[in-house]
């Protein structure tokens, strides 16, 4: 133990000691170019979506990604993102194109060219960063949980080990401590889409930590991406609501003149029904980007110490290093915290569609019983009475 804190230690002096050149470095190459340094920009192109992705330790360079556009009065139009880095533009089949940039109206967005001016493309569904992270999500978590299902075919009996062991506890965790006990008797109806929601968020969560490739995406830190999950939430809720909760939503049990003639109770879970998908929303979005933007200013607060004192920057350097290391760890369990508490919402959300009125909890229970009271005189009357011994 003592031999790992030791050369921490040394890496961090080290790096103490490297970062005042480095600082310089970036200094004087910042007066050369007369282009300060901006953590607003940084930050937002980081949690931001682009048309490539980055290559790791060379932001200059992106990994292409097809940009798929139709243009008005024509047709489709398909090409690599490379052909528009650095605010260049691409003809073709006499088509102009290039990314808007920073003044214009459609900032970041891929434009057409015509007579000088930007035109937004009719149709733009181009594979984007968040596209093909989205992607990538649903194979990693599709792979994972198919060996899953594979290694329990091969072996009914055994319980799997390390990689798949840790899954197979997470299924297990999920099913008994959310879906099972608060669904009951209709958690296999949904316990499919529960459980997808929670890999599927889980996994997004653990890929945007990773800052090289395949990783680094901030999906769940974008809202359009959480508002989707909370949407297929608010559908499944209500489309598979029963009478009674229809009834408790229109005609609640309340007295009268809470609901004629103004109908102050219906008026209010009604908004409730919508303001519940919002608080999924923002909840998700608001703590993965929080847990992001964190890291992005610890990091850049070296680089705006080391611009201002070279000693500053050193010393900043090992705090802001300890700091996103400590803050990458926290994000390891908010990232599971946070799918755990999309999925439990949920569930709670289609809990309470899934009542019934007294009565018909009393046939149900009525019918439960008359039908376990047959099994056991069906039982009782297969079995044979037990013969005694000879005399």
């Amino acid at each position: 133990m003592k031999k790992i804190i030791n050369i921490l230690l040394a890496a961090f002096l080290a790096i103490a000691v490297a970062t005042p050149a480095y600082a310089d470095a970036i200094t004087d190459a910042t007066h050369k170019e007369e282009k300060a340094l901006n953590p607003k920009e940084i930050i937002f192109e980081h949690l931001g979506d682009g048309y490539g992705w980055e290559v790791p330790f060379n932001h200059h360079k992106r990994i292409p990604l097809p940009v798929i556009v139709k243009v008005k009065d024509g047709g489709f139009h398909c090409f690599m993102s490379s052909h528009l880095e650095h605010g260049a533009e691409y003809t073709t089949d006499g088509c102009t194109f290039r990314i808007a940039g920073k003044d214009s109206p459609y900032k970041g967005k891929v434009v057409q060219i015509v007579d000088g001016k930007e035109v937004k493309p009719s149709i733009d569904i181009s594979i984007t960063k968040n596209v093909a992270a989205l992607l990538i999500s649903i194979i990693f978590v599709s792979w994972l949980l198919i060996c899953l299902a594979r290694y329990h075919k091969r072996n009914p009996y055994k319980a799997p080990r390390k990689g798949l062991g840790f899954v197979e506890l997470l299924v297990e965790f999920i099913w008994d401590s959310v879906v099972k006990s608060t669904l009951k008797d209709q958690a296999m109806k949904f316990a499919p889409y529960l459980m997808t929601v929670f890999f599927f968020i889980f996994g997004m969560n653990l890929l945007g930590l990773i800052v090289i490739f395949p990783g680094g995406a901030n999906l769940t830190g974008n809202i359009a991406v959480t508002l989707v999950l909370a949407v297929l939430t608010f559908l499944v809720t209500n489309i598979f609501g029963t009478k009674h909760y229809w009834k408790e939503i229109f005609w609640p049990d309340v007295p009268l003149w809470l609901k004629f003639p103004l109908p102050i109770m219906p008026m209010i879970e009604i908004f409730g029904m919508f303001t519940k998908p919002a608080a999924l929303t923002v909840r998700l979005f608001a703590n993965m980007m929080g847990g992001h933007m964190i890291v992005l200013v610890l990091t850049l607060l070296i680089f705006i110490f080391s611009a201002i004192n070279p000693v500053a920057g050193g010393a900043t350097t090992v705090v802001s290093v300890l700091f996103c290391v400590f803050m990458l760890l926290i994000d390891v369990l908010v990232s599971f915290i946070q799918a755990y508490v999309f999925t439990m919402l949920s569930t709670i959300f289609i809990s309470l569609a899934q009542e019934k009125e007294h009565e018909e909890d009393e046939k149900e229970a009525h019918k439960l019983e008359e039908k376990s009271y047959r099994e056991e005189k069906k039982h009782a009357t297969e079995t044979p009475a037990p013969t005694l011994a000879g005399n």
